[in-house]
């Protein structure tokens, strides 16, 4: 991600009943097993960047003025100063603090999110020791004091994160990485006790960063992956930048392009299923943590900007509902319908009708995901059952009435069951009244039943 003007080359999670301990123990099995318990998310989300400057070719465009499409805006960037890679500070360029306070505020009083992005290409920061830590916590909470942002993006970049060789994704031992894990705690900890919510935290790094850690962990290369494994229950999403890469190993030991269907495909499914490093295995993320990233129009990145109607196609296989797109053949059959959405660097640039049609990567997004999302229909938690839990031979599953009227075709809601590794075994509408699944061939373990906006914890 590049910096100021260059450009860039509710779900409902309950355990049901008494047995609310013995889903709990379980479900912490499945973490250990490499799942996090971080809760998904109700719909998936559709992310963009928004740029604090004016340049000609993407120009600055009011806060309040950005589509409602985009739910969730990473506003770039916070910036070290004062001649330090760690003490942070943030200023709207635009227009005053007051109004760009009040414009943050009608932007979430229409129920979207804003959060700070903090880095990016030209700004690396890199925290040497407890001062460093110390000064990056209090710059940046000074920010979210003033500014009423609903969380954090952390866009490190550059060599703000380096991993020496025979340190490990689960024991770090590098200075730097340490201190920024404990700093993001430090914060989220501080925002909870100031706010009394729990603070949104996204991630963006590039692929080296990530996935590279493949072909190595040492210095860039695999640097991020002790950041997301020690932060795995507080991420809220992670965005992997599938652009001005190289190419990239997949899990399944091929290499890939960037600017493919094969590099979306294969990229994401890495950090949902994990893979072997020399520095240990990395877990993956739940697929409600994990978006597909990519530039809005070709002029937005240096490299790996991808025609819509691959993006299209790799999306659409990735979450279930198209034909494989490539070559590439996804480890789970059926894909991974609770996606976390999509990302865009940047908001700006998709406005830019120079660049390619205007808001392109909005009308992407909306034929992707288009009434997935929990929207379209809200059940009352309170009168959905699911029994008997631990389940036996057959479960019942109860749904109460729901507002037919807001449901047509192919948007209405679903009911799904998944193991504990995201892997879809049954799905149908969600229709009213009672249904009954035979599930007497199940394994013992943990299970996941969405229905419509709610995810139910099942064991057996």
């Amino acid at each position: 991600m590049m910096n100021k003007r260059i450009p860039k080359i509710n779900s409902f999670f309950v355990c049901l009943d008494r047995f609310g301990a013995a889903c709990m123990l379980l479900w912490g099995i499945a973490i250990s097993l490499g799942q996090s318990n971080a809760q998904p998310n109700s719909s998936p989300t559709l992310m963009g960047y928004f740029h604090n400057w004016n340049y000609a070719p993407a120009p600055y465009l009011p806060l309040d003025q950005v589509p409602s499409d985009y739910d969730l805006i990473a506003v770039a960037f916070a910036l070290p100063t004062g001649g330090t890679d760690y003490r942070i500070s943030f200023v709207p360029e635009m227009v005053s603090p007051a109004q760009f306070r009040q414009q943050m505020q009608t932007v979430q009083g229409q129920g979207r999110h804003v959060i700070l992005s903090v880095g990016g290409a030209t700004a690396p920061i890199t925290l040497n020791n407890t001062m460093e830590r110390d000064s990056f916590v209090a710059s940046i909470n000074r920010i979210l004091v003033e500014y009423p942002f609903d969380g954090l993006d952390l866009n490190l970049e550059g060599a703000s994160l380096q991993v020496s060789p025979g340190t490990s994704i689960q024991s770090p031992s590098d200075t730097p990485v340490l201190m920024m894990i404990q700093a993001t705690q430090q914060l989220m900890a501080d925002f909870q006790a100031r706010s009394n919510r729990r603070m949104l935290l996204t991630l963006a790094p590039e692929t080296a960063y990530v996935q590279g850690g493949q072909s190595a962990f040492s210095g860039v290369w695999g640097a991020y992956l002790p950041l997301i494994h020690a932060l795995r229950d507080s991420i809220h999403l992670l965005s992997v930048q599938l652009y001005n890469s190289g190419s990239m190993y997949g899990i399944d030991g091929g290499i890939y392009q960037q600017g493919t269907a094969d590099f979306i495909v294969a990229l994401v499914e890495a950090v949902i299923r994990g893979f072997p490093t020399s520095g240990g295995f990395f877990l993956g993320l739940r697929p409600e943590q994990v978006t597909i990233a990519l530039p809005a129009c070709p002029l937005a990145a240096g490299g790996g900007y991808t025609d819509s109607a691959l993006v299209r196609a790799a999306a659409k296989y990735l979450i279930g509902t198209g034909p494989q797109a490539g070559s590439y053949v996804l480890a789970q059959t059926g894909g991974y319908p609770y996606l976390g959405g999509m990302m865009t660097w940047s908001i700006n640039w998709d406005a830019a009708s120079s660049c390619a049609s205007a808001w392109a990567f909005v009308r992407n997004y909306q034929n992707v995901f288009g009434g997935m999302g929990s929207g379209l229909i809200t059940i009352n938690e309170a009168r959905v059952r699911a029994y008997p839990n631990p389940m036996q031979a057959i479960l019942s599953i109860e749904i109460p009435e729901f507002d037919a009227q807001l449901v047509s075709g192919d948007n209405r809601g679903r009911v799904l069951l998944l193991d504990s590794f995201g892997r879809k075994l049954r799905e149908e509408w969600a229709l009213p009244g009672k249904m009954q699944w035979d599930v007497s061939l199940l394994a013992h373990g943990v299970y996941y039943l969405y229905v419509a906006n709610q995810m139910i914890c099942l064991v057996k």
